[in-house]
């Protein structure tokens, strides 16, 4: 198991490109990509690999918390550009291409949900909680209604985004788009 020391700049830049190179190497549906062709990609040796990430199953769970930690951290950002009820539009339509990019990742994801891992359950809290801070915000600025929370908007979305037809991302957004626009009327 990796030290939870600080790491050196040179191998916190390893890690970087192991992350960057795995990123991309799942996203492009290349789920099979073996830590030997993902370490060559980030220009280490497959040790500097194992020295970060004890097994490819970690290595892929690091790469979608990545994921997951940046889009929870859009709300803040959206916030201060956005009116609420804008912010929390465009956060609905980043979950939309977080569902598209988990699709990317499926396959590789796929070895650690046989695990015992809480990645899904953490991420799916991690999501709940930049919606409440958002649906808060819009209440608050009496621009979206009250009483939805978090968790079950995130259901909805997770509805929507599961459809697995051809063109299914544009369908997610055209009805992402309505259930804004649901949760908009009737705001005080």
């Amino acid at each position: 198991m990796p030290s939870s020391r600080p790491l050196r700049a040179d191998a916190r830049r390893n890690r970087e490109a192991l992350l960057a190179a795995a990123r991309e190497a799942f996203l492009a549906g290349d789920a099979d990509a073996h830590v030997e062709e993902i370490a060559r990609r980030a220009g280490v040796a497959v040790g500097t690999l194992y020295r970060h990430f004890d097994t490819r199953e970690a290595l892929v769970a690091e790469v979608y918390r990545q994921e997951v930690a940046e889009l929870c951290a859009a709300p803040t950002r959206l916030l201060a550009r956005h009116a609420p009820d804008e912010a929390l539009r465009e956060f609905l339509l980043l979950l939309v291409k977080h569902a598209a990019v988990g699709r990317g990742m499926g396959e590789a994801l796929e070895s650690i949900m046989a695990t015992d891992s809480p990645i899904f359950d953490d991420a799916r809290n991690d999501m709940a909680r930049a919606l409440d801070e958002l649906l808060a915000a819009g209440v608050a600025a009496g621009t979206v209604r009250d009483g939805i929370g978090g968790r079950v908007l995130l259901r909805a979305l997770g509805g929507i985004c599961g459809m697995r037809a051809k063109g299914w991302e544009e369908d997610a957004v055209t009805i992402t788009t309505i259930l804004y626009d649901g949760m908009r009327r009737g705001a005080a």
